[in-house]
């Protein structure tokens, strides 16, 4: 780019010093290698034939390279600086994030700044995240940018069976709190969804090649999103529901696949004991109309959950044997680590910028070290891969070394070529999607905001920006209101009025004092954490509230627990979350509470498989509600006896 015109293999291998120490045969496999990664990063390069001698010569032009101009303009800015903040230290894509970030925002102010009230005010969890997770998404993304094959031992929780498995891994989707990878599946010959946290071991590619296969033109990773438990897998027959009027609204909402329509919920299912729990968490808000199966299985979990609470609580077994420690399949890894090119190219620009008009600089190591998070063994080699590549034609655009605590800086003549944003990656491109995903609702709920605006310029901006792939915009519209309608009376200290339903309450409607918003994946809760998808309207009223400053929020700070038995049906699928694995398959858990609605909903969805030990006053309660709940079922006539 810098050369300015065409030129063959051969004037590359000579002049760019990681290929000229190569053996003909060498070069030709890294250099094909080489090109085919930088097309794949969205940075084309054009070929043509010489007539003359054969070969062919290679341009690349600076516009595809190079972003064009987007202006961000100040609240913009802080927006994603905003975003930043909530998301970093659980989010799996933090690093690439603030990667696109200082791109987008070169030559502007950087993100040193403190965290903005916003960002204060809201807390982001992600209850999947551990640095083992964060590895295997690492090399996953690895393996679907390069079309790579990979191998890996895979825990079907359903059969309690551990595998290995060849994939063409298609996607990375997250879902319901959780990550799942898409793709072709050797051994089933068939698509198949992996969910990551049941991958055992390492991950590990296929085969040597540099490419394995190619994404299939048919597939959309939209078509596997919004997906319910009871919807995973092959469905295998639908299901209609009655619902209350008050439930029908919440359903329309929330489940994105399925249909109601005079009352009755209509879904297709893959197992329809996931959606008979659905059922019996509803709490008679829902009856089962068909198929006959789905009704005996909701009358069969009433009658086990009323058998294992009416006598005493079964003693639990003795604890399982401990494993054997074992030397682990792989080594941690840290968050979601961008790409070898998008580190490089934002380093390029950054070490550009702080030369300034001079020639040269010197910058402190430490400023480098935190704005990258390099760590500082490593910097060294950071910076003698820059001086290897460094992107310029015949020509270096820095050289960079680290001298004691700083890192010494020589500008050359094509730099300036260099320091405007670069293309954005597709792994930086999808951690700023995420972004926008995870947090976008609260910091742009309304089309107007600056967020949306930053959207919508990433949009027009960067072509190769894939935002088709996330849950319509208008499937999120209400919550996005109410998210925006809370978040302002949290800043403005202001009452609002909610029209609230709890599972086995009547809606009602409440006054509170919004102090703070929290998001736990995939739900959005409010202080004193009322669940939003639960919130039918929000009123802001004129009245104001003192902010109450011994209230920290912390969700379910003053809860209550009731200690839970899981049977060996269920006790793997609750060791996974946490639960203490017990002698035959048994597992013990305690569950903290701030209601006993939501309480007595999860043990009635596990229909008989989950018992509380203790306390007796809440295993009582379920006992109670779920007798109930066995009367209203029986004689309540549904909408199809209605009609006959």
């Amino acid at each position: 780019m810098a050369e300015r015109r065409p030129l063959t293999a051969r004037d590359i291998k000579s002049t760019v010093e990681g290929y000229s120490e190569m053996s003909d045969e060498a070069f030709a496999r890294r250099f094909y290698s080489d090109r085919t990664e930088l097309i794949a990063l969205g940075v084309p390069l054009h070929s043509q034939r010489d007539e003359f001698t054969g070969e062919e010569l290679y341009t690349l032009r600076s516009e595809n390279y190079f972003l064009p101009e987007l202006k961000l303009e100040e609240d913009e800015l802080a927006a994603l600086q905003t975003a930043l903040y909530m998301l970093e230290g659980q989010f799996a894509y933090a690093e690439p994030l603030r990667l696109a970030l200082q791109n987008l925002a070169l030559g502007r102010p950087g993100f040193d700044e403190e965290p903005t009230e916003a960002a204060v005010r809201i807390e982001v969890r992600d209850p999947d995240y551990s640095a083992e997770m964060s590895g295997r998404l690492t090399k996953l993304e690895n393996a679907i940018s390069k079309q790579r094959t990979v191998k890996f031992p895979y825990y079907s929780i359903g059969r309690n069976v551990e595998s290995e498995r060849t994939v063409n891994p298609y996607a990375l989707l997250p879902e319901r709190g959780s990550w799942y990878v898409i793709g072709f599946d050797h051994d089933r010959d068939d698509m198949r969804t992996f969910r990551v946290s049941r991958i055992r071991g390492d991950i590990r590619f296929a085969t040597r090649r540099e490419r394995d296969f190619r994404m299939p033109e048919e597939f959309e990773p939209s078509e596997y999103r919004g997906k319910q438990e009871w919807q995973f897998g092959e469905i295998v027959g639908e299901a209609q529901i009655e619902l209350d009027a008050d439930t029908a609204w919440w359903v329309e909402r929330m489940i994105e696949r399925g249909s109601v329509e005079d009352g009755i919920f209509t879904t297709g299912y893959a197992e329809i004991g996931y959606l008979a729990g659905w059922v019996l968490r509803q709490e008679g808000r829902a009856r089962p109309l068909h198929p006959p199966e789905l009704v005996a299985l909701v009358r069969e979990g009433i009658d086990r959950v009323i058998e294992a609470h009416e006598d005493e609580p079964t003693k639990p077994p003795r604890a399982a044997a401990s494993r054997q420690e074992v030397e682990p399949l792989e080594r941690p890894a840290g968050p979601v680590a961008p790409e070898r090119f998008g580190v490089l190219q934002a380093l390029l620009a950054f070490l550009l910028a702080q030369c300034g008009d001079s020639t040269s600089g010197r910058i402190p190591a430490a400023d480098v070290i935190e704005r990258f998070k390099i760590p500082p063994d490593q910097l060294d080699d950071h910076l003698q891969l820059l001086n290897l590549v460094n992107f310029g034609g015949g020509c270096y655009a820095v050289y960079a070394a680290l001298e004691d605590d700083e890192v010494y800086v020589e500008k050359e003549l094509f730099g300036e070529t260099f320091r405007r944003p670069p293309r954005l990656t597709p792994l930086e491109a999808r951690a700023i999607r995420l972004a926008l995903e995870f947090v976008g609702p609260m910091i742009a709920a309304e089309a107007h905001t600056p967020l949306e605006r930053v959207r919508r310029k990433l949009e027009e901006t960067f072509g190769e920006f894939d935002v088709e792939d996330r849950p319509e915009r208008q499937a999120v519209t209400e919550e996005e209101q109410l998210i925006a309608t809370l978040s302002r009376a949290s800043t403005e200290h202001r009452l609002v009025e909610i029209e609230y339903t709890a599972v086995g309450e009547e809606t009602s409607v409440r006054v509170i004092e919004p102090h703070a918003l929290e998001r736990e994946l995939p739900w959005w809760y409010i202080h004193s954490w009322d669940r939003l998808d639960r919130m039918k309207r929000a009123n802001l009223l004129d009245q104001t509230f003192d902010p109450r400053p011994e209230l920290v929020p912390k969700k379910l700070s003053d809860a209550s627990t009731a200690r839970v038995l899981s049977s060996p049906v269920l006790g793997r699928w609750r060791v996974e979350r946490g639960a203490l694995p017990l002698a035959k398959g048994y597992a013990l858990e305690d569950l903290r509470f701030g209601s006993s609605e939501w309480i007595v909903g999860e043990i009635l969805a596990h229909r008989g498989e989950a018992e509380v030990i203790e306390p007796a006053g809440v295993r009582n309660e379920i006992l109670t509600r779920a007798k109930r709940l066995k009367r209203e079922l029986g004689r309540r006539p549904t909408a199809a006896k209605a009609r006959r």
